[in-house]
C-alpha cells in the first residue's frame, strides 16, 4: 500500500503535469516564484512543455542565485506572476501534478495565489519523493538530483525548472511502473471498485476558476 494507491484507477487515461518552480527563498510567505516549468505526458509520452521566467518584484537573493543560475538581469523584463497564471493554469488544467517535495511548490503557487486575491489549488498531487520513498524503500537519499542517478536519468540543468520538471516526469515513470508490477492484484481491485472520473474531478474552488478571464 501507498499513499498513491489511486493512480492504479488513472494512469492510463489521466493527463499528467510534471512541474517545478524556481523561488528567490525557501519560505513562501517572503518568497516569490521566478521561474515555473512544466512538462504534460500520459502513458503515450511527452504532450506538450511549458516554461517561463517570472518578474518576482523583489531582488534575486545572492544565495537563490547560485542555486539556481538565475539573476535580476535575466528577470527584470519579465511578465509578473498575475499575468502568468492565465496561462499555466490553462496548461495543466484538471490534470494530475507531479512535484518532487510537492509541498513546496504548490505552498509556494498557493501563497501567490493568495497574494492575488485567489482560491487555492484543487488538483490532485502526487509528491515523487514519498512515492520514491513508498515503492523503493531503503535508498541512501531521495533528493531528486541522487535519484535520477540511480534510476540512470540524465539531468541536463539541475535546478532549472524546465529540467527539474522532465526528470521528475522520467522519475515519475519508473516508480509507478514498479508500483503497478509489484501490486497486480491491488491494481485490479482498485481498477474494478474505483469511479476514475470522479477521483479526478477538481476541488469546487478550483472548477468555478477562469483564470483566463477573471485575473485582470
Amino acid at each position: 500500500m501507498t499513499s498513491y494507491d489511486w493512480l492504479a484507477a488513472v494512469y492510463d487515461t489521466a493527463a499528467f503535469i510534471a512541474f517545478d518552480t524556481e523561488t528567490t527563498g525557501l519560505d513562501p510567505a517572503a518568497g516569490r516564484i521566478v521561474e515555473i516549468g512544466a512538462v504534460k505526458f500520459d502513458r503515450r509520452g511527452i504532450a506538450a512543455r511549458y516554461n517561463v521566467l517570472i518578474n518576482p518584484e523583489i531582488p534575486m537573493p545572492e544565495e537563490a542565485g547560485k542555486v539556481n543560475g538565475i539573476t535580476d538581469e535575466m528577470l527584470k523584463d519579465k511578465p509578473l506572476i498575475a499575468a502568468v497564471f492565465p496561462d499555466f493554469f490553462d496548461f495543466i488544467g484538471t490534470g494530475v501534478l507531479v512535484a518532487h517535495n510537492a509541498p513546496f511548490d504548490i505552498n509556494y503557487i498557493n501563497a501567490e495565489l493568495k497574494r492575488i486575491g485567489k482560491s487555492p489549488l484543487g488538483n490532485k498531487v502526487v509528491d515523487t519523493r514519498i512515492f520514491a520513498k513508498e515503492v523503493f524503500p531503503g535508498l541512501s537519499s531521495y533528493a531528486l538530483q541522487d535519484l535520477a542517478v540511480q534510476f540512470g536519468i540524465t539531468a541536463l540543468e539541475a535546478h532549472r525548472a524546465e529540467d527539474d520538471a522532465r526528470v521528475c516526469m522520467e522519475l515519475f515513470d519508473k516508480i509507478l511502473n514498479r508500483f503497478l508490477k509489484n501490486n497486480p492484484e491491488l491494481v485490479e481491485k482498485i481498477r474494478a471498485e474505483t469511479d476514475a472520473a470522479s477521483l479526478l474531478a477538481p476541488e469546487e474552488e478550483q472548477k468555478e476558476k477562469d483564470y483566463s478571464r477573471s485575473l485582470f
